[in-house]
């Protein structure tokens, strides 16, 4: 079992910059892929980015590359999104999860954070 705890989320004006982290309980977490999801309201959960258990393998949106950046650091247990250039369209809740397994651009993993919400204003 592993529990996932994001963080970081708030209120931040366009054009600037949120870091948000997600720790990971349990002995084996750098055996997990880790992604970043997101949903706005009325709006299904989407992709953000995702990380494979070394680091190796990284996938981004395409709405997000060049300004979103996924990061991991195994020995605490944490995994972190780098928001710059942030957009109103940015806005939803932020949601961190994790699979066996490699990385992935789909919803199929096993375990999931409650979100953190980020609201960008204009």
């Amino acid at each position: 079992q592993v529990q996932l705890v994001e963080s970081g989320g708030g209120l931040v004006q366009a054009g600037g910059s949120l870091r948000l982290s997600c720790v990971a309980s349990g002995r084996t977490f750098s055996s997990y892929a880790m992604g970043w999801f997101r949903q706005a309201p009325g709006k299904e959960r989407e992709f953000v980015a995702a990380i494979s258990w070394s680091g190796n393998s990284i996938y981004g949106a395409d709405s997000v590359k060049g300004r979103f950046t996924i990061s991991r650091d195994n020995a605490k247990n944490t995994v972190y999104l780098q928001m710059n250039s942030l957009k109103p369209e940015d806005t939803a809740v932020y949601y961190c999860a994790a699979r066996s397994g490699g990385a992935s651009r789909r919803r199929e993993y096993d375990y999931w954070g409650q979100g953190t919400q980020v609201t960008v204003s204009s």
